[in-house]
């Protein structure tokens, strides 16, 4: 019985005294449910195979965004400008700026003065406002980059790298929660069936309680055979209530992972099957599918992105770029720049300060990191697969084995019973007996129980769980 509390959630405890129990506690609406149907509210309910669709979506959205790499990138831009001053040209200014300036401008000045005008009133007359001190301008910007070294492919073949590690995350919650349904369903079964052992065990030692009174009022047998009859019928009580309580805990646990406001009561049995395929076909298609290679896989990719963007680093960038004013002042420089204009620019980066060079070297290594986990993981998988179909042969040598055992503990009952009876036997050979049916139907549905999670483990690693309701259908089994 060990092997089986391991298994169910002993923080429920507290919780299974709000539900209908075995041992007799208060009311609460339960409800019955199959294996297969329990695995469908799961596959709908459970939040963490939410949260890895939440993850899928995300990884969907961000890889969509990635496809917007290549499109150009066009922006709206408005500024208002407040200048320290007037921007204004004179022919001073314009003089100034020449190598000839000083002959034109003394010719200027002395045809200024035959003309009666001062040098200075004709620089002023002349002086251009360029730009007021406020300025509003408005643009469409647009840049497209048209070679970037592969860094936007390879941005995008990250995304889709995150994308594939994301499905793949979500296989592997499938399968943990595939192995914990199992792991909580037949538990409950098997606690469901050592309850009723229990029960049968108890009701068994009160008829022969019965029957010691009766025997030692008729003097066939001493006190301490009707008080070793009444000691050995209180713990039988004691232990079917302590079995009550273990089926409640794990009853509890179960609609706790089910989201279920009643108390689940599962209709299946428990099942072997007389064959299981070889362990090659086991090991082939778990290598061949199981999740957590490809969440490698997928992260290799990721990282031959990375790889790829680390490289791209030494090459140039070319893009078109342009843009149109949409508002300008009314004023000369206004009329000096162009409303619209295009181009091509290339940017080579000589030198930069992101370490591009160890960035580099460090994805190579993370690359050869990931293929060495790979390596190791496809062994540890080979080991996993191995130890767990041996661990389910054994239970099912286990299961077959006992079955004459049981045989032979029911008859020593019957044959210790009517000994009993007729003085023949002591009332510790007839509880001897019962105790020793009950270990032996324990025994072989606790072997019953560990196959079908080995079976389940090694269905779910194989990505292979719908042949886990076959061998049910086609192999339940009734009682222990």
């Amino acid at each position: 019985m060990n092997t089986f509390v391991k298994t169910v959630l002993m923080v429920c405890f507290a919780s299974a005294l709000t539900f209908t129990s075995a041992s007799g506690s208060s009311a609460a609406p339960e409800k019955t449910l199959t294996f297969a149907a329990a695995w469908n509210t799961v596959q709908v309910e459970n939040d963490a195979l939410h949260a890895s669709m939440a993850e899928v979506e995300q990884a969907e959205h961000k890889q969509d965004a990635a496809k917007s790499l290549y499109l150009p990138e066009i922006d709206f831009s408005a500024n208002y400008i407040y200048l320290d001053d007037k921007v204004e040209l004179s022919p001073d200014d314009v003089l100034d700026s020449m190598e000839a300036g000083d002959q034109v401008k003394a010719i200027i000045d002395a045809l200024a003065q035959g003309a009666g005008i001062s040098p200075g009133q004709l620089n002023s007359g002349l002086t251009s406002t360029i730009a007021g001190r406020d300025r509003v301008t408005s643009a469409l910007n647009a840049t497209w980059p048209i070679y970037t070294g592969g860094r936007i492919t390879a941005a995008q073949n990250i995304a889709a790298g995150q994308l594939h590690e994301a499905k793949y995350n979500l296989k592997l919650q499938l399968i943990d929660q595939f192995e914990n349904l199992v792991h909580y369903y037949f538990g409950t079964v098997l606690a469901q069936q050592v309850y009723e052992t229990r029960k049968r065990v108890e009701a068994g030692l009160k008829v022969h309680r019965d029957h010691a009174i009766l025997l030692e009022k008729q003097g066939q047998i001493a006190r301490v055979e009707r008080l070793q009859a009444e000691a050995s019928f209180d713990k039988a009580v004691v232990e079917r209530k302590k079995a009550g309580r273990d089926l409640d805990i794990a009853r509890v646990a179960l609609s706790r992972m089910m989201k279920s406001p009643e108390l689940i009561s599962p209709t299946d049995t428990l099942f072997v099957s007389e064959q299981l395929p070889s362990i090659d076909t086991f090991l082939a298609k778990t290598i061949n599918t199981y999740p957590g290679l490809g969440v490698l896989d997928s992260k290799k990719e990721q990282v031959a992105g990375v790889v790829d963007i680390e490289e791209g680093k030494y090459l140039p960038t070319v893009a078109l770029f342009g843009s149109y004013s949409l508002y300008e002042e009314n004023d000369l420089l206004s009329e000096l720049v162009p409303d619209w204009f295009m181009g091509v620019g290339v940017t080579f980066q000589l030198l930069d300060r992101s370490g591009r060079a160890g960035q580099l070297s460090a994805a190579k290594s993370t690359m050869r990191r990931l293929e060495h986990l790979e390596l190791q993981a496809k062994s540890d998988l080979s080991v996993l697969v191995e130890q767990t179909y041996r661990h389910a042969e054994q239970a099912l040598e286990e299961y077959h084995g006992l079955g004459s055992s049981v045989k032979l503990a029911e008859e020593m009952v019957n044959l210790r019973g009517k000994a009993f009876t007729q003085g023949l036997s002591t009332s510790l050979d007839v509880v001897d007996a019962e105790m020793y049916l009950a270990g032996v139907k324990t025994q072989r549905a606790v072997a019953v129980y560990n196959y079908i999670i080995s079976l389940g483990k090694i269905l779910a690693v194989s990505s292979d769980q719908e042949r886990f309701f076959i061998y049910q259908n086609s192999n339940g089994i009734e009682g222990i």
